[in-house]
């Protein structure tokens, strides 16, 4: 890695640190320390959602005008804000606000980092960026959970302050890495030609583009989107697994992340994209029968246990194959006055569905395990069959990047209503 990508890898890593203290541990922080109720900590996270939801539209266009490095700072100072202010808030006036704040900084803050890695990226190495900043933000994400926790006294409300400070920091160090940063702008950048119609019109005219967001959409939904509610919901209920066991599941799907990562890499960053989303989706969908066994069948406690874990282990399998194709991809699909807009919408379609997600798999999963295992394997299998249709849209070089190397950072093109199959 070059200077600059160190150091964005480096920013990454920090701010990735500091949510892992609050994350876990914002619901009991608003309804049991602040004792604004379950209702109040509901609504935060809400908040959450909703913040970013309004803020990523507008956070492309200004991505491609000003720079992702401007944007990046401002996001990072504001995250900072929020997360002090979340720490310091007592009402539920200011803790909603403050969650807005934060939401809204920490979801510009992502397709921000995502241009600046294309920015100093090429297609022969942006697989392995987007990987090392996946890598170390899960890393990093659970390192700063296992502090956090060492750290936070539901009886001091003080711990609370202290853990919302570090984070506030962590955004502050961001910024400041991030402001010393010498992006090298790609060559021809300056006279990309805007694509006819404006860039949300074009974007929707890019059929490849547009098969991607919809897939996104569903991978989002039937993971990421169920780890904390509907999954959590059906184990408890169905499963009759104990409530630290969660904790454990999660610590061996971050497990799994941080030690197949760049071993999976190394298998898949010479095959086809396609394919290789493809196989995340069986694999998802064996994860789900998995965990149908813990639920449904008439195994021992052990055994379900044993199975439910193994569950988000394969999810995690998943993910170490997903982070070096998915992201590169997006890169790869932008034309270059676009890139901002197209990480910003695919940004969208992520938080759309991890809003829906818990909404949707929350109640299913406490009231209707077999309806709930059936829907996510046939989510699963969807998975598999957007990516082979995918594929078909994309040329053999997008498909592949190591078929060709080229030295421009993202390929020279505009949307076209369709790519010729190969």
């Amino acid at each position: 890695m070059g200077a600059a990508m160190r150091r964005i890898q480096a920013g990454t890593a920090l701010s990735a640190f500091g949510i892992g203290f609050t994350v876990p541990y914002l619901y009991i922080y608003v309804s049991q320390v602040r004792e604004l109720g379950s209702s109040t900590a509901g609504a935060v996270l809400a908040v959450f959602a909703v913040a970013a939801l309004v803020v990523l539209p507008f956070t492309g266009r200004l991505i491609d005008r000003r720079g992702p490095l401007p944007v990046l700072v401002g996001a990072a100072a504001l995250s900072a804000v929020g997360a002090m202010s979340m720490g310091l808030s007592a009402g539920v006036v200011t803790v909603v606000l403050s969650a807005a704040l934060l939401g809204a900084g920490t979801a510009v803050m992502q397709p921000a980092l995502a241009t600046m890695i294309v920015w100093c990226s090429s297609p022969s190495t942006r697989t392995r960026a987007f990987t090392m900043q996946f890598f170390l933000q899960n890393l990093t994400l659970g390192i700063g959970g296992l502090v956090g926790g060492q750290i936070v006294d539901a009886s001091r409300p003080g711990s609370f302050t202290l853990l919302f400070a570090i984070e506030a920091a962590m955004f502050l160090a961001l910024a400041g890495i991030a402001a010393s940063v010498r992006l090298p702008r790609a060559p021809g950048l300056e006279l990309a030609p805007q694509p006819r119609g404006g860039g949300v019109r074009a974007l929707l005219r890019h059929r490849a583009m547009v098969q991607l967001c919809v897939l996104g959409f569903v991978v989002f939904f039937a993971c990421y989107g169920q780890f904390e509610s509907g999954l959590a919901a059906y184990g408890t209920e169905a499963a009759g697994i104990q409530p630290s066991t969660l904790g454990i599941a999660l610590a061996a799907n971050t497990a799994v992340i941080v030690v197949a990562q760049f071993v999976v890499l190394k298998v898949v960053e010479k095959r086809r994209r396609s394919r290789v989303i493809a196989g995340v989706g069986l694999i998802w969908a064996l994860a789900w029968v998995i965990a149908g066994y813990a639920g449904l069948g008439h195994g021992s406690q052990a055994m379900a246990t044993a199975a439910f874990i193994s569950t988000y282990a394969l999810f995690g399998l998943g993910e170490s194959m997903l982070s070096p194709t998915v992201a590169p991809l997006v890169a790869d699909l932008a034309p270059e006055s676009m890139v901002g807009q197209y990480n910003s919408a695919f940004a969208l379609v992520k938080q759309l569905a991890l809003a829906i997600g818990p909404a949707v798999g929350g109640p299913l999963g406490a009231s209707t395990a077999v309806l709930y295992i059936a829907t996510f394997v046939v989510f699963s299998l969807g998975i598999t069959t957007l990516a082979l249709r995918l594929g078909r849209q994309l040329t053999p070089v997008q498909d592949n990047p190591s078929l060709g190397h080229t030295s421009r950072v993202v390929a020279t093109h505009l949307p076209e209503p369709a790519a010729a199959p190969h």
